[in-house]
């Protein structure tokens, strides 16, 4: 069976004075599948998601959404449509449902509160959070209400950029496995940056080693097993020290 791609890139080619942060790339995300983007830094990962969500165009090349290019998406729409995650959970002032009603806000509508509850229970939270101060939250519970809040607009493609880099040990599982049921249940396609070489082979279905701007390597994770790529090779020893 044919599978179908979520995120297409053509050539993609992205430049900051002349300077190639993103080198003719071109490859697919798969849809439905969760993909680990690894390499070391500075080799263009949240360039790239920065490309795939709108906010980056590329230099050159063409990026489809779904088989659309993304140009053509209403800048709002496409938002809603690719969900992005950051390291750093950003909670506003107020309380946790304030924090969850504000992409409501933004596209007019309220937030009910069995609409705050089943979004609190999808993503792991106690109802009795929803009035807590955000700023009285543990760095987990931050990180699920960051992921609760992207959720509401019922993105397709979620994006995730090192969101577990800052948690300890059983928030980091608690969130592995809240994104892997989250993509198991409603097939929303996940594309995850990860430092941790341990944690693309446990989540991923898919991988992309990015190196000086470009794919290194991809396909599914077991390549890390046994990379083809000498510099990918020499990556995942490092990784696995």
């Amino acid at each position: 069976m044919c599978q179908q791609a979520a995120i297409t890139l053509q050539k993609v080619t992205y430049e900051i004075n002349k300077h190639e942060i993103i080198r003719n790339v071109t490859g697919s995300f798969t849809k439905g599948r969760i993909t680990a983007v690894i390499g070391p830094s500075g080799a263009g990962k949240t360039s790239l998601f920065r490309l795939c969500n709108g906010m980056l165009s590329p230099t050159s090349g063409s990026i489809l959404i779904d088989g659309k290019d993304i140009a053509q998406y209403d800048p709002v729409a496409l938002r809603r449509h690719v969900g992005v995650v950051l390291q750093q959970a950003i909670m506003l002032e107020g309380s946790v449902r304030d924090n969850l009603e504000l992409p409501l806000q933004l596209a007019g509508k309220g937030l009910s509160n069995d609409m705050a509850e089943q979004i609190t229970r999808l993503v792991g939270l106690e109802r009795d959070i929803l009035d807590q101060n955000s700023r009285d939250l543990s760095g987990g519970q931050k990180q699920k209400v960051s992921i609760a809040r992207t959720l509401l607009n019922k993105p397709e493609i979620l994006l995730l950029d090192e969101i577990t880099s800052s948690l300890d040990r059983v928030s980091k599982q608690d969130i592995e496995n809240l994104i892997k049921r989250i993509n198991k249940e409603h097939g929303t396609t996940v594309i995850w940056i990860t430092h941790s070489l341990q944690q693309a082979q446990s989540v991923a279905d898919e991988v992309w080693v990015m190196m000086d701007g470009g794919i290194a390597e991809a396909g599914a994770v077991e390549l890390l097993d046994d990379p083809g790529n000498e510099a990918v090779r020499s990556f995942v020893m490092e990784a696995e020290k």
